[in-house]
């Protein structure tokens, strides 16, 4: 299998690329718009014909690529079917079944950090990977104070669903602020300081006192990507 992490420095976003081998089919998991020169050369220089560009929710820090993308290679943009962007050609189930010429990506509707946050799980051989966008970091958890977040759901999606998936799979955030690049569910349930050993009370006593300033691209971002990041 081909794996890709990407990092966009401005915004320290993960930008994921999944094939199953060189001159295949493959999908790329929330695209930067300012990276569109990179991805199109990996993809060129893999062989790679992208068949799906796909968003975990609607980004507040960033312009996505998934229309660029789509009118440049021809791609499907997908998002989780709790998404305002009118402009995805498909609208993905909780549960529903990715199938790329040997992958398979399951998606998984868990909201909290925005009301249409979705992860993605894979599991191609031994051990799985998760791609969790904002909902889970790598000891951390996403913000919940706006785009309809909530720390209540934010903590169900990561306890009952998230930390049910096998431990030894390895977690892939959307960002990070630290320089770390993966994770596992092992660690996180163990390790993460907002969650491990936390009730849902504590869990939402630590959300609802972060007191974070709104990412500065907001106002610009969440419209730009309910048009697939296309003016």
């Amino acid at each position: 299998m081909l794996f890709r992490q990407l990092f966009e420095p401005i915004t320290s976003t993960y930008t994921y690329i999944i094939a199953s081998g060189y001159g295949r089919e493959g999908l790329i998991i929330d695209p930067v718009k300012e990276q569109m020169p990179t991805y199109l050369r990996i993809l060129k220089e893999l062989d790679l014909k992208l068949v799906h560009a796909i968003d975990t929710h609607t980004h507040a820090d960033h312009v996505t690529a998934l229309g660029e993308l789509r009118d440049t290679t021809q791609c499907s943009t997908m998002m989780g079917n709790h998404s305002k962007a009118e402009c995805v050609s498909v609208y993905l189930n909780d549960n529903e079944l990715i199938n790329i010429d040997g992958i398979e990506l399951k998606s998984l509707y868990t909201p909290g950090h925005t009301n249409e946050s979705f992860s993605f799980y894979l599991q191609k051989g031994g051990v799985g990977m998760v791609f969790t966008g904002d909902t889970l970091l790598i000891r951390g958890s996403g913000r919940t104070d706006f785009q309809n977040g909530s720390a209540v759901d934010s903590y169900h999606s990561i306890t009952r669903r998230l930390f049910t998936l096998p431990e030894e799979t390895l977690m892939y955030p959307g960002h990070d602020y630290n320089g770390w690049t993966a994770s596992s569910i092992f660690e996180e349930k163990r390790y993460n300081p907002r969650l491990a050993g936390k009730s849902l009370e504590a869990y939402v006593d630590i959300m609802d006192n972060l007191h974070l300033p709104n990412p500065k691209l907001m106002d610009i971002a969440v419209p730009a990507n309910l048009a697939c990041g296309n003016p």
